[in-house]
């Protein structure tokens, strides 16, 4: 199917010199186009270039009406257009002037859009989830305006701000209850406003990690290793607040202990009924970790070291949804080569001291009037 704008060119018969001399005169109208004479006007647009658009059966019915809400602006009945796009709409918002008269409408699973006209103007609505396009072609630029304010005045939705608090588990051993977790709000920035505390390496770094989702995860063991005061821990409360729509996250307090007591172990571990937790993915966080994973283990932390393992990518991790965030002082050389081995770690970032390039550039932009900048670790070489 094929629809056309613009007028067709009409069809001439051929003419003697002399009936053409005759037709020719004052106040004779030519069709001839720019160039044919020294009075000749200029061509409207949609004459010079007729626009033709092709539609089949891949196009769907939304394709159909965007196509018939081109025709009056391209056949220059109304040359003025205005637009405005949404990133969401207040429920309830039609996003149609008060005196619209709906001309057409297609609406789909995830998509809509609806044309309509009033006296001298037409508008298109196009909606996809929260977000709408609205376009309106009038005959004049002011009423395209002042249509266009009356079908979106007031209809963005504001978002709520995010939580500047997210919820993190605490597991411990206690003497009478034995394994027990306690949840509290813990206070975490937004990525954005962390970033600028580590080195471009790290950021870039921790820039994918931020944006992981279920479907990205390719290992179970997310190692954070580097000097003291680097910000691992900070690094980790604003991880567990861009993962809270998918994933909890719990800290363990005395890592040492949860893997020499199978018990504290499977407590955590495979402890919780399937449906409990709906599905959701846990990262387990141990901190300072320095003796279980250093290559030269002795016996008793190389056994604990072979239940991290297993509960990463063995039989114990097995149908359960289970992440491991491991933070360390030590050098990656002197890790155990089970530990760093590929398609193990889900992330092995190096979180290190600014170069004093970066620490200075930092202080800059912190030493705001009437604030004092914070401490920022930078490398001495």
């Amino acid at each position: 199917m094929s629809v056309t704008y613009g007028e067709p060119r009409r069809h001439v018969p051929p003419t003697t010199p002399a009936a053409s001399a005759a037709e020719s005169g004052p106040g004779a109208k030519s069709d001839a186009g720019p160039g044919a004479g020294p009075d000749a006007g200029p061509t409207a647009p949609h004459r010079a270039l007729p626009l033709q658009m092709g539609l089949d059966d891949g196009d769907s019915l939304s394709d159909v009406v965007d196509a018939l809400f081109v025709g009056r602006f391209a056949a220059g009945e109304q040359p003025f257009a205005r637009g405005a796009a949404l990133d969401s709409v207040k429920p309830g918002r039609t996003l149609l002037p008060p005196d619209a008269t709906v001309l057409r409408q297609a609406r789909a699973k995830d998509r809509s859009a609806t044309l309509a006209e009033g006296d001298g103007w037409t508008v298109l609505v196009s909606r996809w989830s929260r977000g709408a396009d609205v376009t309106v072609t009038a005959v004049t630029d002011e009423l395209a305006e002042k249509v266009l304010g009356s079908a979106v005045d007031g209809a963005e939705d504001t978002p709520e701000p995010e939580p500047e608090s997210v919820t993190m588990g605490f597991w411990y051993v206690s003497q009478r209850r034995g394994p027990h977790r306690t949840a509290r709000q813990i206070t975490a920035a937004p990525w954005e406003e962390l970033r600028g505390n580590y080195t471009a390496k790290v950021a870039e770094a921790m820039d994918g990690l931020m944006k992981l989702g279920v479907d990205d995860i390719t290992g179970r063991l997310l190692l954070l290793h580097g000097p003291p005061g680097t910000g691992k821990t900070s690094a980790l409360r604003t991880l567990a607040r861009s993962w809270r729509d998918w994933c909890q996250v719990d800290c363990v307090l005395d890592p040492e202990r949860l893997f020499n007591d199978i018990g504290y172990l499977m407590d955590i571990a495979i402890g919780e009924d399937e449906g409990a937790s709906g599905g959701r993915w846990r990262l387990l966080l141990l901190e300072d970790c320095d003796e279980l994973i250093r290559g030269q283990a002795k016996h008793a932390a190389g056994q604990a070291l072979s239940r991290l393992l297993n509960l990463t990518d063995g039989l114990l991790g097995q149908g359960r949804n289970v992440l491991v965030g491991i933070t360390t002082n030590e050098d990656l050389e002197r890790l155990h080569p089970a530990v760093v081995r590929p398609g193990r770690c889900l992330a092995r970032i190096e979180v290190g001291p600014l170069t004093r390039e970066e620490a200075t550039g930092r202080v800059h932009r912190l030493a705001t009037p009437g604030t004092a900048p914070r401490c920022v670790a930078a490398s001495t070489e």
